[in-house]
């Protein structure tokens, strides 16, 4: 391109004005540098724009030719040049988040968010960690909150907050009110549990490491909810995490069972492409997880 955005400005501000130093003035620019860009656009095409009557500088019908479109040029700069600036203001977000944590952390963070930039939008993906990781590494989503852990060379895990697993049963069930659990109330019990490829599921495995061949494991569901309605007929003992329990616990409809020989502690981490800018919108959520999660 031979012509420049400022040679265009300073064509138009001396059509306005038709006098440079008024029209470098209207810029901020020295006379000098005014009429030094207006120069280099004539010359550039060997064209002239302007009659010189006296100090006045009148645009010739070349000029008046010209100046509407080199007006609609720098309007359509104008636009470009505010959508960049408010792209640097947090607005559309994609994020997933496992079960656990889309249904009983994300949202609220969500709400925050959406409240605090107006117009913004959060598409919010609910599904398990292997679902997240998957959609991160084809950059359909800007981040990810997840409850496993991974290895994946396009991917990077950071501590968000800690959480624990709670093994737990309906009020009625025969371990119930047991002050502690032993590994063999472990292997003789039915289990409910999450499906594979869910971090739940991993720490699960992880717990129970030593047990896991002989566990009697009834059922395998996807959603929490599932799970504990499942334990609430009586089908089994069921292992979640303890932000999804604390209203049951409450109404007394499930009740912890403590099985302090075994490590259900874990962590939740961000989850964020290793290459991808990081725009505003992430960042600003990263700063509102922060906020109402911690990172212990």
């Amino acid at each position: 391109m031979k012509f420049t955005l400022r040679q265009l400005e300073v064509f138009l501000a001396t059509a306005s004005r038709e006098n440079l130093s008024r029209a470098a003035e209207s810029l901020a620019m020295s006379q000098s540098a005014a009429s030094s860009a207006l120069r280099e656009l004539e010359t550039q095409f060997d064209v002239q724009l302007f009659d010189r009557v006296g100090k006045r500088l009148q645009l010739n019908e070349l000029g008046r030719t010209l100046r509407p479109r080199a007006e609609a040029l720098l309007e359509q700069a104008r636009d470009l040049e505010q959508a960049l600036q408010q792209h640097q203001q947090a607005g559309h977000l994609r994020v997933g988040a496992t079960l656990s944590i889309g249904n009983y952390l994300a949202v609220q963070i969500m709400a925050r968010y959406m409240a605090e930039q107006s117009g913004a939008r959060v598409e919010l993906e609910v599904a398990n960690t292997a679902s997240i990781v998957a959609k991160l590494a084809n950059f359909e989503l800007d981040i990810g909150l997840i409850e496993g852990e991974l290895q994946h060379p396009e991917l990077q895990m950071i501590h968000w907050r800690d959480d624990e697993l709670v093994v737990f049963c309906a009020p009625d069930h025969p371990l119930a009110g047991r002050p502690w659990l032993t590994d063999a109330d472990l292997l003789a019990a039915q289990w409910v549990v999450r499906e594979r490829g869910s971090g739940t599921r991993q720490h699960f495995e992880w717990a129970m490491h030593g047990l896991l061949p002989e566990l009697d494991i009834r059922l395998e569901l996807q959603h929490t909810e599932a799970i504990k309605r499942a334990v609430e007929a009586g089908l089994g003992l069921g292992c979640l995490s303890s932000l999804t329990l604390e209203e049951a616990f409450r109404r007394g409809s499930l009740v912890p069972l403590a099985v302090p020989q075994r490590d259900f502690r874990r962590r939740l981490y961000f989850v964020l492409q290793r290459e991808r800018f990081l725009g505003p919108g992430v960042l600003r959520w990263l700063e509102l997880c922060r906020e109402m999660g911690g990172t212990a």
